[in-house]
């Protein structure tokens, strides 16, 4: 062999000897990087980093640990057999937009969990340290290994499953929590206090609002409705102070007895005043109380709801306070008589619902609720009822219970039977035929099938129902209402599967009914050609603002009372948690504009009275839920029940 063949067979040999150039994506480049990797059999579990060109194709994925987060109630326990020390575990919908809105609470796809955690049902917590997590993907898992289910929760999480998510999400967001909650309760009385409006030296009610950037316009007057949830929230302080409660009560009693004259109509006797305040004489040093019975109002309406929400704080205070004397004052009997009668008087009408205008309500502008709107109706059957316990049978009284009686059995069934809506009746009456006479008539009113709107379809949820609107002659308001629907369920008008079908609903469309800040007046909007006629191009209430889909925080304690009454306390607090991220730092306005509810109202007054109180009144319904007995009452199993001519989904 010559000595160059030689020399070319011994260099051969030291190339095949030579070890390959680094590649920086070679398993072998992994391991020089990662020396402490261990097999995924052993013990001790390692941080390992890497990052896949694409998830689909590879079982490591990228996580860090501040993308962690627990998961409550959820069994972790696996076989003993099982191998991997990390499995997959599948996140919530709800997790995942966490992570869009709030990167400090946030969930990837699949989280890490040790086996050994799996085997003591404990999740462990990583370091603080921004690190990499194996993760190994369900294929390439042992067929022993049984993964847990998770909880599936709604894009915005589901008010019937567990809260415990949500409310570690709340307290990471800086809201809710015992200590943000128990520091808005002290602001609020002390806010409260700050409202109250005294007569001869004796508070008599409060000021709507007390916001000092914006002009007084009727805000520095008292009124009827918006003193109901102060008196609620006076009556239920633990001790109670029922003294402005009861010199509220008598001093709007005394001025029902005025003279109402608007222009040259007079008003009935019975009709109670919308508001009032307190004026100083400086000549004669002298106070005086004026009272506006609807002469000052927008349109001019008189206020219907306020005889009745009069009423009704009657029997809350007496509920409270036993004091079942100022009940029994022939004065206070007399003035209950003059509303009932002024309500009960026959006329035209072939249904037991109350004919209203437009602003008659807490609605109080044009909203296209004449008619029959389901919040008069709601609070009708709720002062009869109340009227009913605290009139005395003597002379007339026995009489005009008699009538009440008829009136309340025919009321809740025409409510019951008419206003009810669930997935059934719409499919019902989207098959409506038309032009139908005589009593069998399935479609009484003579609704048009054509003239249901689009979104009431895409509304009705399978599970859920509510009373809708308005009902009238060939006219279906189909707009839910909240307060109309909250006092049903107080007043037991609503039947108890009715009840909870309106809970349902509220829970399965939280997003378009709560928001980002509750709570709903109206939904939806009116906009457009129907904005144009409904509301007479108001200028006020434009679409998603004030009356037309504004979000209003005092109804917070209608929410949390039929919350409560339906056994769902956990809506309530939910709600509330919400209002107590933003309501004080807004400076406890009265309205929020936007489709959620996210801005503060354009034209909103800051530190509404009814804005606080209603806040107390529901914080205080649930911590102590005995105080719903002041506003709520129990079915009336004297009243004949229906038989629906419908199947009913409830």
């Amino acid at each position: 062999m010559s000595e160059r063949l030689r020399d070319s067979l011994n260099d051969a040999k030291e190339a095949e000897a030579a070890p390959p150039p680094a590649l920086t994506n070679s398993s072998s480049a992994f391991n020089e990087d990662f020396p402490e990797q261990k097999s995924l059999s052993d013990k001790e579990t390692k941080l390992v980093e890497y990052t896949p060109i694409s998830k689909k194709d590879s079982s490591v994925f990228e996580s860090t640990t501040d993308d962690l987060l627990e998961v409550p109630s959820v069994d972790l326990t696996t076989p003993e057999k099982s191998s991997p020390d990390f499995v997959a575990f599948e996140t919530s919908k709800c997790a995942l937009e966490a992570k869009e809105k709030n990167d400090s609470v946030s969930l990837e796809d699949r989280d890490s969990i040790k086996k050994d955690s799996f085997e003591s049902g404990e999740i462990v917590k990583p370091e603080k340290v921004k690190k990499m997590v194996r993760l190994q993907s369900n294929e390439s898992m042992s067929e022993s290994v049984n993964l847990p289910k998770a909880m599936s929760l709604k894009p915005c999480p589901s008010v019937g499953t567990n809260l415990e998510i949500y409310d570690y999400v709340m307290r990471s967001n800086g809201g809710g929590g015992e200590n943000n909650g128990a520091a808005m309760m002290e602001e609020a009385w002390e806010r409260l206090k700050k409202s109250y409006v005294f007569f001869k030296g004796k508070p008599v009610g409060t000021f709507a609002a007390m916001d000092p950037m914006a002009e007084a316009l009727n805000y520095n007057q008292v009124f009827v409705r918006d003193f109901v949830p102060t008196g609620l929230a006076c009556l239920m302080r633990d001790p109670a102070e029922p003294e402005i409660v009861k010199n509220f009560l008598l001093k709007t009693l005394h001025l029902q007895g005025w003279e109402k004259r608007i222009d040259n109509f007079t008003l009935g006797e019975g009709v109670m005043p919308a508001s009032f305040k307190v004026l100083f004489n400086s000549h004669q040093q002298k106070e005086t109380l004026i009272a506006d019975f609807g002469g000052s109002a927008i349109g001019r309406v008189a206020p219907v709801d306020s005889g009745f929400w009069w009423i009704i704080l009657l029997r809350s205070y007496t509920k409270c306070t036993r004091d079942y004397a100022l009940a029994e004052r022939p004065e206070v009997q007399r003035g209950m008589k003059l509303i009932l009668n002024l309500c009960l008087s026959d006329g035209f009408d072939t249904f037991p619902t109350l004919l209203c205008a437009d602003g008659c309500s807490m609605i109080d502008r044009r909203m296209g609720i004449y008619g029959y709107p389901i919040e008069i109706q709601a609070l009708f059957y709720f002062a009869l009822r109340c009227a009913k316990q605290m009139l005395k049978p003597e002379r007339d009284g026995k009489e005009l219970i008699e009538r009440i009686d008829k009136r309340i059995t025919a009321l809740s069934y025409h409510i019951q039977k008419y206003y009810w809506l669930d997935f059934t009746q719409l499919n019902n009456i989207y098959r409506y035929k038309t032009e139908e006479y005589s009593h069998t008539a399935v479609n009484k009113f003579n609704v048009i099938p054509d003239s249901i709107p689009d979104w009431v379809f895409d509304f009705m949820p399978l599970r859920g129902g509510y009373l809708i609107g308005n009902v009238s002659p060939a006219r279906m308001d189909f707009r839910w209402f909240l307060v109309g629907n909250c006092i049903a369920i107080l007043s037991s008008l609503a039947m108890p599967a009715q009840a909870t079908a309106i809970m349902d609903l509220i829970e399965e469309r939280w997003e378009d009914l709560i928001g980002e800040m509750p709570l709903k007046i109206s939904y939806p909007a009116l906009e457009g050609h129907e904005w144009r006629i409904g509301t007479g191009y108001d200028p006020k209430n434009t679409r998603w603002s004030y009356h037309n889909g504004g979000s209003w925080p005092v109804l917070l304690w209608l929410l949390a009372a039929a919350s409560i009454k339906t056994g769902r306390p956990q809506i309530a607090k939910r709600a509330i948690e919400l209002a107590e991220q933003r309501l004080s730092k807004d400076g406890w306005p009265e309205y929020y504009d936007g489709k959620t509810g996210r801005y503060v109202g354009k034209q909103a007054r800051k530190y509404q009275t009814w804005s606080i109180a209603g806040y107390l009144v529901a914080k205080m319904m649930v911590e102590n839920p005995s105080n719903l007995l002041m506003i709520s009452l129990e079915e009336d199993k004297k009243i004949a029940k229906p038989k629906l001519t419908r199947s009913a989904s409830f």
